[in-house]
């Protein structure tokens, strides 16, 4: 995949790079207004930076995880100099400068710029980015290990294990990301310990709403529950997720190609009770269902041999929205489901490649932490469009394109990769 594969197109993601690509995926207008709508707009007197320098700043500690804080300042103030946006006011901070600088700024600006520029970048000559006119998009989660302070392990809690309680208190990040190109276009936060309302389900469901009709959503099984299945289809964005064997399928019709037409009932509803035998017996006639307690789907079954190296084959279930199977043939349907491990080589990526491996973030306190994983998501976000892009004009698949030779050309070329 990205990692292991060829480093093809270098030459024309320098030639992308030296056109400052990255400050085009976020640019300075956008920032201001982000940094506006967080109440963050005025400026610092006394050489502080303002609050759009320390957004950049906050992205540049991403990309360069391995520096120190000063470090990082003083190649941001170099790049800004030499393109004239750096007043000579301003001072390169120290350590702790930059922390408080960081702290006045909170992590809502960065938040809302994620939330504005992130959008897909694919387009319909990106391979492996659609399935006739759905966006392959899919869902997933990972956790970033934050530094054990009392003021984190207060806010993320302890996870436990056999060996005791976790070495770091941890966050859970949910994203929704565009297979074709790795990149994130939303997300949710969470502490991995928060109890009810911070699990994978339910960050995941704080996202549906923003989906969009012409994508393909694919999730794993562990995403599945039939109140999160209704928010993300009420939105008109069609289906494809992985449920565990358990969950009841009952065959309404078969279909030419080994799928078949099923529906989806609420556990509400016990497997005994009446009102469930009547809604099944509905279901068989075709008649309309109530959607708070049953939807309409269409289910494929398949086996992948020997996947785990056991010896035997893993069985694989799934529903989706399109119920027609002349729209998306069930074959054409189990390729696009496993297009879901994208999301996770975009997962690597941010973490082990752009972080680096087993790397705790910087950041003492919740807040901060939260700032922090944003700038990641923001700067992953730009080098995937930036490789995207790259890779299309070259008529490549960006898989293709290896990620860290990306960002060592990125880091190297640093002087065009932020804007005034």
């Amino acid at each position: 995949m990205t990692q292991s594969g060829m480093a093809a197109g270098s030459s024309v993601l320098t030639d992308w790079i030296s056109l400052g690509v990255l400050a085009s995926s976020v640019p300075r207008d956008v920032v201001d207004e982000a940094v506006a709508a967080a109440g963050r707009g005025a400026r610092r007197a006394g050489g502080k930076l303002p609050p759009h320098v320390m957004v950049y700043l906050v992205m540049a500690l991403a990309l360069f995880a391995d520096e120190d804080y000063e470090e990082v300042a003083a190649r941001l103030a170099q790049v800004l100099r030499g393109w004239g946006g750096w007043e000579r006011v301003w001072e390169v901070p120290t350590s702790g400068g930059i922390t408080q600088a960081r702290q006045r700024l909170g992590p809502e600006p960065v938040a809302g710029v994620f939330g504005r520029v992130a959008v897909p970048v694919a387009d319909l000559d990106t391979a492996g980015a659609f399935l006739g006119g759905w966006r392959l998009m899919a869902v997933d989660g990972m956790e970033w290990d934050v530094p054990d302070t009392p003021a984190n392990r207060a806010f993320f809690g302890s996870t436990a294990g056999p060996a005791g309680p976790a070495p770091f208190p941890k966050v859970r990040v949910v994203t929704i990301s565009e297979c074709g190109s790795h990149a994130a276009v939303a997300a949710a936060l969470g502490p991995v310990a928060g109890g009810k309302g911070s699990g994978e389900q339910a960050l995941a469901r704080r996202l549906y709403p923003g989906l969009d009709r012409d994508w393909l959503l694919i999730a794993d099984r562990n995403f599945y529950s039939f109140a999160g299945w209704c928010t993300a289809a009420d939105t008109g964005a069609a289906l494809l997720w992985r449920v565990r064997s358990n969950v009841p399928l009952p065959v309404l019709e078969p279909l030419p190609d080994g799928s078949w037409r099923s529906v989806l009932i609420s556990p509400r509803l016990d497997s005994r009770s009446p009102a469930r035998a009547r809604l099944l017996a509905a279901a068989g006639r075709g008649e309309d269902l109530p959607e708070d307690q049953a939807r309409y789907v269409r289910a494929i079954e398949y086996a992948v041999p020997d996947r785990d190296g056991n010896g035997k084959d893993e069985r694989i279930i799934l529903v989706t929205t399109i119920t027609g199977s002349r729209a998306a043939p069930a074959a054409e349907l189990a390729r696009a489901y496993h297009q879901r491990w994208e999301h996770e080589t975009g997962n690597a990526q941010l973490k082990t490649y752009l972080r680096g491996p087993g790397r705790v973030l910087r950041s003492q306190s919740p807040a901060m932490a939260e700032q922090e994983i944003w700038g990641y998501l923001l700067t992953h976000y730009a080098i995937s469009a930036l490789t995207c892009a790259a890779a299309t004009a070259a008529g490549i698949d960006p898989d293709r394109v290896k990620f860290t030779r990306t960002v060592r050309i990125i880091r190297r070329a640093i002087g065009p990769a932020f804007p005034p």
